[in-house]
């Protein structure tokens, strides 16, 4: 059956029988077969040929195949009239930076520094709703000015020994209590505040120890006047550098004598102690003696007074009270002096009396 092939070729075109050569040339006006779905569209007279790999991928992409026309495009809503709504976004998001960098709410307790772009000093923020320019035009900084902030030192288990008055050493360990007084002097005049009043009080302590001796400062006699002295002179050096700070208080935390003669100085103590309490136990014998000497010069004079009143009823009344005093307490025999009466040794009879008198026996709980 004659026809055409689907391939573009006649039939039996390379498979002629007998040796028959099958024409090489098409006519020009003889049909086309079907297209190729593996070859890229087109029109023309070009040959056709075989599809390969890189045909294939070439309209390919990551992908997937390359479509014309592209994909969804992001367009923003529209609003009356066609107009976009782009302006109107941009003027919402200044006005609320506007809104939020330039009203500032300051508690009761705080202060804020408000700088030219973050580095010249403006004017001070006093508690309350305060307006400033935005950001970064005006940058405010807001800091508490009534916390009490504290300062340890040496801040470490380290020894801090210090000379006292009496060329001696002691280990001394103290907190300091400060808070912001000037905002402005002490965000601008010192560079770092918290180091320069560590600095300011060890000057101030070791000078302040200095004027006093080892057993006042471990005794904590002088701490008191110590710790006053310290925040008087550190108050005084702070305010020369315009600090802005105001010292609170100074509290003396630790006084030990150092590590390599704790042990004498634990003897000395002892010592001390004992020392004191022979001297308290004389002061209170002196007391008594001096309590009882009062009260016989108060009875001396009761007598006087009596005696002045009767004198004759009075010797009489203490001739009898001195001789029962004495006489209480010794030996006597009586002897009557009229008539022959023998002596009898009455003293020597009862001494011999109680010592025939054999002791009293001694009962122990066991009926021993």
């Amino acid at each position: 059956m004659a026809g055409k092939s689907p391939w573009g070729g006649k039939p039996g075109g390379s498979g002629g029988k007998d040796g028959e050569t099958p024409d090489e040339t098409p006519a020009e006006d003889s049909p086309r077969g079907p297209r190729n779905p593996w070859l890229p569209g087109g029109g023309g007279d070009e040959p056709r040929r075989s599809a390969n790999i890189e045909d294939i991928f070439k309209h390919r992409g990551p992908e997937g195949p390359r479509r014309g026309g592209g994909g969804p495009r992001f367009r923003l809503p529209e609003g009356p009239g066609g107009r976009s709504w782009f302006p109107l976004a941009i003027a919402a998001i200044a006005a609320i930076w506007l809104f939020v960098t330039s009203i500032h709410q300051v508690a009761p307790r705080e202060q804020g520094i408000v700088t030219w772009l973050g580095g010249k000093y403006s004017h001070t923020l006093s508690p309350g709703l305060n307006f400033t320019f935005p950001w970064p035009i005006q940058v405010v900084e807001i800091e508490n000015v009534s916390q009490i902030r504290s300062e340890s030192i040496p801040g470490t288990d380290e020894e801090k020994l210090i000379l006292t008055g009496d060329q001696n050493l002691v280990d001394l360990s103290y907190l300091i209590r400060w808070n912001i007084k000037d905002l402005k002097q002490f965000r601008f005049q010192l560079a770092d505040p918290e180091e320069t009043i560590r600095e300011v009080a060890e000057a101030a302590m070791r000078a302040s120890v200095a004027e006093q001796e080892l057993d006042s400062v471990l005794s904590g006699a002088g701490r008191a006047e110590i710790e006053e002295r310290v925040r008087t002179r550190m108050q005084t050096i702070l305010d020369a550098y315009r600090a802005g700070v105001a010292v609170q208080g100074i509290e003396i935390e630790k006084t030990d004598p150092p590590v390599e003669v704790v042990e004498a100085f634990k003897d000395v103590s002892a010592a001390q102690q004992d020392a004191e309490t022979a001297v308290n136990s004389a002061r209170a014998y002196a007391q008594r003696v001096l309590a009882r000497a009062q009260g016989d010069a108060a009875a001396f004079d009761q007598i006087y007074e009596e005696y002045r009143l009767a004198p004759q009823v009075t010797r009489q009344r203490l001739y009898y009270e001195t001789m029962e005093s004495v006489l209480s307490q010794t030996d006597k025999t009586i002897i009557e002096a009229e008539g022959v009466t023998p002596y009898l040794p009455l003293p020597e009879v009862q001494r011999r009396s109680r010592a025939s008198t054999p002791p009293p026996a001694v009962t122990t709980p066991e009926g021993q």
